[in-house]
């Protein structure tokens, strides 16, 4: 069985309902558990339970809130450990142009020095550095995010069969 982790911070509920999105992606996978906390609930142990980790946040003057980081943060005690595990990134934001891309990529970054792998998305409905929406989830928006949640996880089954 591949474990997905999905790790979201949300205030209004955009953020929860684009994880909605993702969750139903990886858990349209083959052999594939899916489960979501909230960043602030998250310890350590589960990081290391999972084979895969997808982080959402709301974007925060172009930044991930400050649950996200504070797990971050809290994952120094067993940097290395996470080398190897799969992760992306989604986020919402209030306006376009208001910063979703660097929010995303901050996450990634904190992944990526992790040692985590991070795929990219050239192909899909799925932004580059991942999902997003502009307020509250449309459709397209969703299907983005149930895109990425299908990708990571069959990345992640692959490399944990393997």
């Amino acid at each position: 069985m591949t474990n997905v982790l999905v790790v979201v911070h949300s205030v209004t509920g955009h953020t929860r309902a684009l994880a909605d999105g993702v969750i139903e992606g990886a858990r349209s996978v083959e052999g594939v558990s899916c489960r979501l906390l909230a960043a602030a609930e998250v310890t350590n142990d589960d990081l290391l339970a999972a084979d895969a980790i997808i982080v959402g946040s709301p974007t925060y003057f172009g930044q991930m809130a400050a649950d996200v980081k504070h797990m971050f943060d809290a994952s120094n005690s067993i940097y290395g450990r996470l080398e190897g595990k799969v992760g992306a990134a989604f986020t919402t934001v209030g306006a376009a142009g208001s910063g979703h891309e660097t929010t995303n990529l901050s996450i990634i970054t904190a992944m990526l020095v992790s040692g985590m792998v991070v795929p990219g998305f050239a192909s899909g409905p799925t932004p580059c550095f991942g999902a997003f929406s502009v307020g509250m989830p449309t459709e397209r928006e969703l299907r983005s995010a149930r895109h990425m949640g299908e990708r990571v996880a069959t990345l992640a089954a692959r490399l944990s069969s393997a």
